[in-house]
C-alpha cells in the first residue's frame, strides 16, 4: 500500500493582504509536501482562507463594499501567491463555498446529537480582533480604561444569547491524548502550555453569535451564525469531503499528519479541535504543530511602522527559490526569529552561491572542459571517495527524513549543507586541477564522485528550492522520472558517457549595493 501524508496551513485570515508569515507557514508545509511526495508517499497538501467572522465583516464595511466582494478579492491575494511562491498545493480551501457550509452544519449536527451543544447566555470579554473571549485575570488595563487582552487586541463586553460548546467535559480526555500522544503538539515546550493550561480548569466554549450575519447558519436557528473558530477549523475535514467519511480521500488522509500552525493559535488547534472531533466521534490529528513569530530588524512587523515585508518584495530582492530557502534555514524551526536584510544576504551568499552553487559551477565546467563534454569514466575509488559517496548516498536521505519526521526543518538542511561542505573540502583536497595534468585518470574518478554527489545534492533540495534543483538536474542529464528519492543512492547513480551541455550558474551572488539599495 502507498504510503499517505496530510498536511494543512492553517486558512489564512482575510481582512489583509499576504505577508511574510503567511509564506514562512506555507513555504514550511510545502517543503514537507515536496519531501513526502519524493518519497514515495501518496500526499495531500492543504491551504486555503477564513472568510467568515465580525473582522472580515468590518473590513469590508471599511472597504466599502459586501462581505462576499471582498473576500473574493482578498482570497484572490492568496491564490496568486500560490504560483508566486510556487506552493504545490493540492486543494486550496475557502470558507465560503457550499462544501464547507454542508461539512460545519452536518459536524454542528454531530455535536449537537451527542448532548455537546446547548442554548445558553453569554457574557464576558471579547476581542474582535483575536476572535477570541477572555477571563478577566487574563486581561490588562490600556489607556482611557480599555481592557487589553495577552495578544494585544483590545477587549469588548459583550452580551448575547449565544450557542455552547460543552468544553469543559473534556478536560480528562484531553490530557489523556496529550500523555497517550507525548509529540501531539511540538515543538514540546509547547506541549507544557497547553496541558498547564487544561489543567487550570475548562470553560464551555461559545460557539455562535448574533450580533452580526456573515457565517454559516446554525442548522435549524438562522438566527444564530457559527462562531469563527468552529466554523474555520472544519475545513480541514472538509477538503476531505466530510460528512462523508467513508470516502477515498478521508479514509486515506484522516487524521492528518501535521496541522502547522503559528504559536498564537496553537490553544484552538490542540485543545479545541481534538475536543469537537472527539465528540463528534472523529480521531483527532496525529500533529500540531506550532512555530514561532518574525520580527522584522528587530521589530514587531506591523503596517505602522511600515515594515511589513510582502512576498513581491522577497521575490524581487533575492528570487523564489532564494528566499524559501533563507526562511526556513536561517532559524531553528518553531523558535521566534528576525528577518534581516543583511542575513538574508549573508545567508545567501554563503550557502547558495558559494556554497552549493560553486561547488556544481566548477566542477561541471570542468569535466565539460576536461572530459569531453561527458560524464567522466571512474577506476579505483579511494576511502575518501567512498566516504563522500555514502554520505551523499546513503546517510544524507537518512538524516534528512529523521529530522523533517519532527518538523526540525532547519535540521534537515543544515545534515545537507554537511554533504556541501564535505564534497567542497574533498574538491579542494583532491585538486583535480592540478591531477589534470599529473594523473588524468584520477582527475576523471574525482570530478565523477564531484558530479554524483551534487546529483544526490540537487535531489534533496528539490523540496525546498524546486526551480534551482531542477536546473541543477538538467546540467547533469538526469531524467525527470529519476529525480525522485528511489534514485537516491547508488542504483540511481549518473552513467558515465552522458553528454552534458555547458553549466551555467544557478544562484548568483547578491551584492552588497543591491543588498543596500
Amino acid at each position: 500500500m502507498t504510503k499517505s501524508f496530510y498536511i494543512t496551513t492553517p486558512i489564512y485570515y482575510v481582512n489583509d493582504k499576504p505577508h511574510i508569515g503567511h509564506v514562512y507557514t506555507t513555504v514550511a508545509c510545502d517543503m514537507l509536501a515536496r519531501f513526502k511526495r519524493l518519497d514515495g508517499f501518496d500526499v495531500k497538501f492543504l491551504t486555503g482562507t477564513d472568510e467568515h467572522g465580525q473582522k472580515v465583516h468590518k473590513a469590508a464595511a471599511a472597504a466599502g463594499v459586501d462581505p462576499q466582494t471582498f473576500t473574493d478579492t482578498v482570497s484572490q491575494n492568496f491564490r496568486d501567491l500560490v504560483k508566486a511562491m510556487n506552493y504545490s498545493n493540492d486543494d486550496f480551501i475557502r470558507t465560503t463555498e457550499e462544501r464547507h457550509r454542508k461539512s460545519v452544519q452536518a459536524l454542528w449536527k454531530k455535536l449537537e446529537d451527542a448532548g455537546d451543544i446547548y442554548l445558553g447566555k453569554y457574557s464576558g470579554w471579547y476581542a474582535v480582533r483575536d476572535e477570541a473571549y477572555y477571563g478577566e485575570d487574563e486581561l490588562t488595563d490600556g489607556p482611557d480604561g480599555k481592557k487589553i487582552a495577552p495578544s494585544g487586541a483590545e477587549c469588548e463586553w459583550v452580551e448575547e444569547e449565544s450557542y455552547f460548546f460543552r468544553l469543559s467535559a473534556w478536560g480528562d480526555r484531553l490530557l489523556e491524548l496529550y500523555e497517550k500522544n507525548p509529540d501531539f503538539v511540538l515543538p514540546k515546550a509547547r506541549l507544557n502550555e497547553v496541558a498547564s493550561f487544561v489543567k487550570s480548569g475548562l470553560r464551555d466554549l461559545s460557539v455562535s453569535r448574533t450580533n452580526f450575519d456573515w457565517g454559516v447558519p446554525v442548522p435549524g436557528n438562522d438566527k444564530h451564525v457559527m462562531y469563527v473558530w468552529i466554523d474555520a477549523l472544519t475545513n480541514y475535514i472538509t477538503a476531505l469531503g466530510y460528512p462523508d467519511t467513508e470516502g477515498d480521500d478521508f479514509r486515506t488522509f484522516w487524521p492528518a499528519d501535521v496541522h502547522m500552525v503559528g504559536k498564537d493559535i496553537l490553544r484552538f488547534h490542540a485543545v479545541y479541535w481534538p475536543a469537537f472531533l472527539m465528540a463528534a466521534g472523529i480521531e483527532p490529528p496525529r500533529r500540531v504543530f506550532a512555530h514561532g513569530w518574525w520580527t522584522i530588524e528587530g521589530q514587531k512587523m506591523s503596517k505602522s511602522l511600515g515594515n511589513v515585508i510582502a512576498p513581491a518584495d522577497l521575490i524581487e530582492r533575492y528570487g523564489v527559490d532564494a528566499a524559501r530557502y533563507f526562511m526556513l534555514r536561517e532559524v531553528p524551526f518553531g523558535n521566534d526569529g528576525d528577518f534581516s536584510h543583511a542575513q538574508a544576504v549573508n545567508r545567501i551568499n554563503n550557502d547558495l552561491a558559494n556554497g552549493l552553487g560553486n561547488l556544481a559551477q566548477r566542477t561541471l565546467s570542468m569535466i565539460h572542459k576536461n572530459c569531453g563534454e561527458h560524464i567522466p569514466r571512474f577506476n579505483g575509488l579511494t576511502d575518501d571517495d567512498k566516504d563522500l559517496l555514502e554520505a551523499a548516498q546513503v546517510r544524507m536521505l537518512a538524516s534528512v527524513r529523521t529530522e523533517l519526521d519532527e518538523q526540525r526543518l532547519h535540521k534537515a538542511l543544515e545534515e545537507i549543507w554537511h554533504v556541501v561542505n564535505a564534497a567542497n573540502a574533498y574538491i579542494d583536497r583532491q585538486a583535480p586541477w592540478k591531477l589534470k595534468k599529473e594523473d588524468p585518470e584520477r582527475m576523471n574518478t574525482v570530478l565523477y564522485v564531484l558530479a554524483e554527489t551534487i546529483r544526490c545534492l540537487a535531489l534533496i533540495v528539490q523540496p525546498v528550492m524546486p526551480d534551482s534543483a531542477a536546473k541543477m538536474l538538467e546540467q547533469l542529464a538526469v531524467p525527470v522520472d529519476r529525480r525522485i528519492f528511489a534514485f537516491l543512492n547508488a542504483d540511481g547513480a549518473l552513467t558515465p558517457g552522458t553528454p552534458i551541455e555547458k553549466p551555467e550558474g544557478v544562484f548568483p551572488r547578491i551584492e552588497a549595493q543591491d543588498e543596500a539599495a
